[in-house]
Parts: structure tokens; sequence; C-alpha cells
């Protein structure tokens, strides 16, 4: 959104669907995403995340100021992490795996609820997203809010710490290589960011996210497949 504002190059209704989409994963997807690590923590052993205040899907006890403005400037951004105490756990590093796991999963979740939406809509009538002006702003909408929280999810789960994937990654490597990890984690944040503003990440994350959307987008198909109704071309789908 930010590099359309700045070429000056933009549609002002498309903006604000993408601005609504972007609200939308703030105030309902984020603070899904860090409620989902909290409930597996808390089903896990950890009954102190209660009081914590992390139990709740209430947007105001999740949402990070910079990380809120950071996605409506850019597409990408966080909310405050879910303080997990591991000890509670019967097996504190798989707990803590399957506790990171669940906040991509909860990305993909929301994508695919996404995508249904989708899917509905066409079915009822394929031509709402070509053949009047309100259905090209629900289609950006939508392509936006899908394309998002697959971008997040895929994101999360690269194995590099502080990210959810390294806790995934930590379940099978020794304490040694844990702890190295750990004591580098900021630099290797910083790696990342690095990566992804000089472009070999962006690349490697956007064919990754692309290979993702195609798995889901088969997935919701298939219940409108099975009884013969028509579904969107995929290219459509991912607004190519």
């Amino acid at each position: 959104m930010l590099s359309q504002l700045l070429s000056g190059h933009f549609d002002l209704a498309s903006i604000l669907a993408q601005v609504l989409a972007v609200l939308v994963i703030i105030f309902l997807v984020l603070p899904f995403h860090e409620w989902a690590h909290a409930q597996t923590a808390y089903l896990l052993g950890d009954k102190g995340i209660k009081e914590r205040g992390r139990l709740s899907l209430n947007p105001l006890s999740h949402i990070d100021p910079i990380g809120a403005l950071m996605m409506i400037l850019v597409g990408f951004g966080w909310a405050k992490p879910v303080p997990v105490d591991a000890r509670y756990f019967k097996n504190p590093r798989v707990g803590m795996g399957i506790t990171a796991l669940m906040g991509p999963v909860a990305n993909l979740f929301a994508a695919m609820v996404g995508m249904l939406a989708f899917q509905i809509v066409w079915a009822a009538s394929p031509g709402f997203f070509t053949q009047n002006q309100f259905g090209g702003y629900v289609l950006t909408f939508l392509v936006f809010y899908i394309r998002v929280n697959i971008n997040l999810a895929v994101f999360n789960l690269l194995p590099i710490p502080p990210l959810d994937g390294s806790k995934i990654l930590f379940m099978f490597l020794p304490d040694g290589a844990v702890q190295f990890f750990y004591r580098y984690q900021m630099i290797f944040f910083a790696l990342i960011f690095v990566l992804l503003w000089t472009g070999p990440l962006s690349y490697v994350l956007g064919i990754l996210s692309r290979w993702v959307t195609f798995g889901l987008y088969n997935l919701t198909a298939l219940p409108f497949q099975a009884f013969g109704v028509q579904t969107v071309p995929f290219v459509n789908f991912y607004g190519l």
C-alpha cells in the first residue's frame, strides 16, 4: 500500500479495500494468532497464562502499536508475543514447538475462511467480481486478506529465531545447538530483515507462499468440485 501511495498510481477505493483487510487482520486475525498460542500453552499445562491476560480474543490484549502501524504501511506486522512458561509442560521443548505451531496454523485457518468466502461468492455469482465496481473492491479485499495471512504463516514458520518456526526446529536439535540459537537470536533476527530488504528471502517466501496458496486453493475447492459447482480459476483467485 505504501509503495502505491508514494508512486502516485493508485485507486483510492482499492487502497481503502486493502486498509479494511489490514484492519480485519490487526483486530481479529493477529489476536486469533496469539490466542492460539495462549490456548495451546494453557491446554498443555501453563495455567498461569490466563492470569497474564492473554487467554482472550480481545484485541487490546494483543495489539502492538508499532506492529499494527507496520501492518498498515507495508502489509507486514506483528502483535505482542505471548509469554509462555515451558516449565509447566510435560516435555518443555515439544510443548513449546506445538505452542509455536498453532500461531501460523491460525493464520492458515483465517486464510481458508477467506478462500471459502471467495469460492461461495463465485459459485453464487461468477460475474460478481468482474461485472460491477463493488465486486472488484470485494475481490481486492479478499485477495489481499488471504495473501497477508498466508505470508504471515509462511514467514513465521521460518526456522530462524525468534520466529515460531525456530521453536518447532528446536524439538529436533540437541541442547547445545538450541542454546547457540538463543544466544545469537537478535543477530539472526537482524539477518532476516537484511535478507528481506535485499531480496533473496522475499523471493523464497514468494515461492513458498504461492505453493501454500495453491494447496489451500485446491483444498477449499474440493467440496464445490464434488458437487460439480464451478470454482474460482486459480489465476483469477491469486490475483495475477
